[in-house]
């Protein structure tokens, strides 16, 4: 009955549709027809069995369950529906995605209706939702370290290096500068500078290697030499950029200098192991008709089990989830394989969790009317850094002027991945409220004003 009709069919396909709605008003009718026409204990009797079924209701309304349910069912239809408006704006839905979980926070829907947010969001529920956010956080990054093809960059390689690593350390410069004047006022009790100072660096240096993917595709230029050179900048830089911030979290999680280089030679030996006899063995491996399933219980098993070892080395567990979908994408058929099976489940499903709990992180007065002037030098500061630092590496290796600056702008694109980032730099302690709350909206425009941006540097070089 859930078949589409053939389109050789007699049968109109909308009088399916009303003849479901019929049968599903008969019910609704019977119950007004009772109520009205059965005498006068009818009403009475009615109106105390409404009032046992909300009394019970509301008792399953408030159970762990049910209230995770709700909570559930609410962040999946702001989060999808911000995402399809913005969609039709031009926008990845990503992006809409990512401020619907701003909107359910304190900043916002905490501000505007601060009782309808105690009470879909009391703070003793925010466990659950939190630790399911973090799996879907592991399960994306596993699919994207596996989609991080570096076999692929063959021909395209000294280029990417150069201008992938001119667009790291050009942000990331400028990021330790802005830090000395933001230290005074938004240095967290008992970080010291160096350990904030690298942080802000490498908050300002991320490029969102899958939402690039994203615009890329709806813009119809993934296949043309701009999106194949962004696609490899991008895939080097995000390789580079997490290594250096597991640097930075082993030597900022670390009391000293002994165990620093301690935590840094193991995680040194385990990316050593994931690259040097994980990956190639995954390369060697054919995969028979019929086990895909086994496969992928195998890889999600290597995963967990790498995110616990980097949990127990003491840089975080997002690294090892990482490590392991580098470790799987020598491999196409299991790339493909996790892209298919695992993917949608994560992006759909559990990653608006993660946006939402962005957001119930930020405090209601986190941000003051004084912020907005930080705001805008904050994402004056990154983009500039992105901009100039990939237009002068791509001028220099002889790419010309106009696709300079649209690779320049590309690499503008932070979303999901700063925001893990920066998620992970308020969990060790790095960020303060305030500018954890800066950072966030800084991610969230960037990512906007890439669409924007390309469409400027392209109607600027027609004329």
């Amino acid at each position: 009955m859930f078949m589409d009709v053939p389109r050789g069919s007699q049968r109109p396909p909308m009088k399916w549709g009303w003849r479901y709605l019929a049968w599903a008003a008969l019910p609704l009718l019977a119950g007004v027809l009772l109520a009205r026409f059965a005498g006068p204990a009818a009403p009475a009797a009615v109106a105390r069995a409404t009032a046992v079924a909300e009394g019970g209701w509301a008792q399953h309304l408030a159970s762990p369950l049910g209230l995770f349910l709700l909570q559930l069912l609410v962040l999946l239809l702001v989060a999808k529906g911000a995402g399809a408006l913005l969609k039709r704006l031009g926008q990845p839905a990503v992006i809409g995605e990512m401020a619907a979980g701003l909107m359910m926070g304190p900043l916002v829907l905490g501000s505007v209706l601060p009782q309808l947010h105690g009470a879909l969001f009391p703070g003793s529920s925010l466990g659950p939702l939190g630790m399911l956010s973090q799996l879907g956080v592991l399960m994306f990054l596993l699919v994207a370290g596996a989609e991080l093809d570096l076999a692929a960059l063959r021909g395209r390689r000294r280029f990417a290096f150069t201008v992938s690593h001119a667009g790291i350390a050009v942000p990331f410069v400028l990021g330790i500068a802005l830090a000395i004047w933001l230290y005074p006022q938004h240095g967290p009790e008992g970080v010291g500078f160096t350990a904030f100072a690298l942080f802000v660096g490498i908050s300002m240096s991320i490029t969102a290697f899958p939402v690039l993917l994203r615009i890329l595709a709806d813009r119809g230029i993934t296949q043309t030499s701009l999106g194949q050179t962004a696609i490899a900048c991008a895939a080097l830089g995000d390789a580079t950029a997490w290594c250096l911030l597991a640097l930075i979290v082993a030597a900022a999680q670390a009391s000293g200098w002994l165990p620093a280089s301690l935590n840094l030679l193991c995680v040194v030996a385990f990316v050593a192991l994931m690259l040097g006899l994980v990956k190639p063995w995954f390369a060697r491996q054919q995969i028979a008709p019929g086990r895909e399933g086994r496969w992928l219980l195998g890889i999600l098993l290597l995963s967990l089990a790498s995110a616990l070892v980097t949990e127990m080395l003491g840089i975080h567990a997002l690294f090892g989830a990482f490590a392991a979908g580098v470790a799987v994408s020598s491999n196409v058929q299991l790339r493909e394989l996790l892209m298919a099976r695992v993917e949608p489940f994560a992006v759909t499903l559990l990653l608006p969790l993660f946006f939402a709990m962005t957001g119930l992180r930020m405090r209601a007065d986190a941000l003051q009317a004084s912020d907005i002037v930080l705001c805008a030098v904050v994402i004056v500061v990154a983009t500039a850094g992105k901009l100039l630092g990939t237009f002068s590496a791509a001028r220099s290796a002889g790419m010309p002027t106009r696709e300079a600056w649209r690779l320049g702008a590309l690499m503008n694109t932070r979303g999901l991945m700063e925001l893990i980032v920066l998620n992970l730099g308020y969990e060790l302690g790095l960020l303060g409220d305030r500018l954890f709350a800066v950072l966030v909206i800084m991610a969230l425009v960037t990512t906007a004003m890439t669409g924007p941006l390309l469409n400027l540097i392209e109607r600027r070089y027609r004329r």
